[in-house]
């Protein structure tokens, strides 16, 4: 059987090479040749020992994920359809900056999430994705850019895993993922520039912490558990307080001293200033200090099936004033690649669904809350406000 060696970290590669009879420096080699360099034909790979690029056209290959569709906004985001097999297709988006260029991946096909504003999450689950189909994202990427550029240094310096499915649910994949990038060998990523972005899996929270920090974004959303459980349906098993308490554990080992909040925000549903105001007192309770978190605001990108709508600006600049007032660090997302469906909540990819999504957000569009000026936690019913 064929190995692909995008599913190796550098000591799974260590350890494929001692099978082969070849000592570790030939995988530290390999490994370079492979994420640095971006090669893929092992006659290419000219430090190597003849015998062993022989072996290696024996027994492995480095294989990405095909690219089926490329499509580049008006401000330069560019978006990629990946072809994982069986009738999969996942998303990945590269969004430069005059400081910095980040990569948005996917480490599932499809979501099992079923968030109401999240365009992925209406597509419902297939499969969590490889190593090599994670990896292997980032290794197009970077060596695409490069060309396409014209440039022989290093182009993505952040890594945001902020595309399809929930990383956390894939944990074995994303831990050996998050360890070739951050890898001085590989592509030599800081902890501080890769996010890990999380609906709230607590106890996977916990475990990320011990294993491979790295900097922590936890999709909020709403200030109470009345309003969370029908924006994100997992609040139901690990509430408020339980992800609040796993945030601050994880501080202790995160490369920032903030964790970021994601707040999407949803005409009449989750902006008013009292969710605002409720959103301080949740973050400052048991005397919290509110430099612990910040608060990164989403305008919501709209499509039919959500039956949602954003927030007008005014209201996200109101709200925004409100936590900024309150002293907690708040940004409005800067919309980029809607153009192309390539913005935040619009990433669907093509997916195989096996967890029957469709029934499952019909049923939550047909509940109504109080709103939270009423003590319950904000309006939500869906087809209509």
């Amino acid at each position: 059987m064929t190995a692909n060696l995008l599913d190796y970290d550098l000591e799974g590669l260590a350890a494929f090479c001692e099978r082969l009879g070849e000592k570790r420096f030939r995988a530290t080699q390999l490994f370079r040749w492979i994420h640095q360099k971006g090669a893929a034909n092992f006659d290419d790979m000219s430090d190597l020992a003849k015998s062993l690029r022989e072996k290696l056209k024996t027994c492995a290959a480095v294989s990405a994920p095909r690219v089926t569709f490329q499509h580049q906004s008006t401000d330069g985001t560019i978006k990629w359809l990946f072809d994982v097999g069986a009738g999969d297709a996942v998303e990945a988006v590269f969004i430069p900056e005059d400081d910095r260029g980040t990569l948005c991946i996917s480490s599932q096909a499809g979501c099992a999430m079923a968030c109401r504003f999240c365009s992925t999450g209406h597509q419902g689950f297939s499969r969590n994705l490889t190593v090599a189909e994670i990896v292997g994202q980032l290794w197009f990427a970077e060596h695409f850019l490069r060309r396409h550029l014209g440039r022989e240094d290093r182009v993505i310096s952040n890594v945001v895993m902020m595309g399809m499915g929930e990383p956390l649910q894939n944990y074995q994949a994303v831990l050996h993922s998050l360890r070739v990038m951050l890898d001085d060998h590989g592509y030599g990523l800081s902890r501080r520039r890769v996010t890990v972005s999380t609906s709230g899996v607590v106890p996977m929270i916990d475990k990320l912490g011990r294993d491979c920090p790295v900097a922590l974004a936890v999709s909020l959303h709403a200030p109470t558990d009345m309003l969370r459980d029908n924006l994100v349906p997992l609040n139901r098993k690990y509430p408020l307080q339980e992800l609040l308490d796993a945030c601050q554990r994880y501080l202790a080992f995160a490369p920032r001293d903030f964790i970021t909040f994601e707040y999407c925000m949803l005409d009449g549903v989750n902006d008013t200033a009292e969710h605002a105001r409720a959103l301080v007192a949740l973050v400052s309770a048991g005397g919290r200090s509110r430099a612990w978190c910040k608060f990164n605001l989403i305008p919501f990108n709209p499509f039919p099936a959500s039956g949602l709508l954003r927030s007008a600006p005014a209201a996200i600049a109101a709200f925004a004033k409100i936590l900024g007032e309150a002293g907690i660090v708040t940004t409005v997302r800067k919309t980029r690649g809607d153009d192309i469906d390539a913005a935040c909540g619009q990433l669907a990819g093509d997916v195989m669904d096996r967890t029957a999504v469709e029934q499952r957000i019909a049923k939550q569009r047909r509940i109504e809350i109080k709103p939270l000026a009423a003590g319950a936690g904000g309006k939500l019913s869906g087809d209509a406000k």
